[in-house]
């Protein structure tokens, strides 16, 4: 998918690009490729692949769940940036918060941000498991998604307990996520969402399968989650 194909297929979905915004993409793939060369930032670094895979993917959310009719985002575990950075750019109103846990990537990060000029954006280093146990961050925003960071279970325990009552966990799946779906029935119960609506569709070009679950947050979270650490993965809740 190159620039215009890109421009294009995102005009037949409703969002039309400002030159500010195509201008933000390019810069964009340009400092991924640049900084990719000191750090291993991503596998995929053709104009291209970046294109269709990074930043249509990451915005291919917005085509179901409505980003203007929130304010709050977090993403959880988002490396060099996605999903939140591309739907940032075409919904420059979001308040976005990335935590990462390698303090390398948050550099990038910061750096990518100011070389876009991108405003309310706030970078965190830390383990998910601890920033969600934050009194600042807990319970604190509208949405909160994350993409290919874990398995639904895990992934649960690491994005509910920052998504304020009534607020959404947005998730990003493969075609694995009807299996992982039912293997986190137990654990988005416990940490207080649930299924509102789920939407299949293929990744243009490549066809590759992609499923997004939308969760509604009905209730708290109780206290104890996120565990500490490590403990989310090495034993999900069952």
């Amino acid at each position: 998918m190159n620039e215009q194909q890109f421009i294009e297929a995102l005009k037949e979905k409703g969002i039309e690009l400002s030159d500010i915004q195509i201008a933000q993409f390019k810069k964009y793939f340009e400092l991924l490729v640049e900084w990719n060369e000191k750090m291993n930032l991503t596998a995929i670094t053709d104009l291209e692949g970046v294109y269709l895979k990074h930043f249509f993917d990451s915005i291919s959310p917005s085509f179901y769940f409505d980003f203007s009719k929130v304010i709050t985002v977090c993403d959880v575990g988002a490396g060099a940036g996605f999903p939140s950075i591309p739907i940032k750019i075409c919904f420059p109103h979001l308040q976005v918060t990335i935590v990462d846990s390698l303090n390398k990537r948050i550099t990038f990060l910061n750096h990518l941000s100011d070389e876009l000029q991108l405003e309310n954006m706030h970078f965190v280093h830390a383990r998910a498991e601890e920033f969600g146990q934050n009194l600042k961050y807990r319970e604190q925003f509208d949405v909160v998604t994350a993409r290919a960071v874990a398995r639904l279970s895990v992934l649960a325990e690491l994005c509910v307990p920052l998504a304020k009552q009534d607020g959404y966990f947005v998730a990003l799946k493969a075609a694995a996520g009807a299996e992982e779906l039912k293997d986190a029935k137990k654990a988005l119960t416990t940490l207080g969402v649930k299924l509102s609506e789920e939407f299949s569709f293929k990744l243009p070009v490549e066809e590759s399968e992609r499923i997004l679950y939308i969760f509604d947050k009905i209730k708290g979270t109780p206290k104890k989650y996120p565990r500490k650490p490590g403990v989310p993965n090495k034993t999900p809740i069952q």
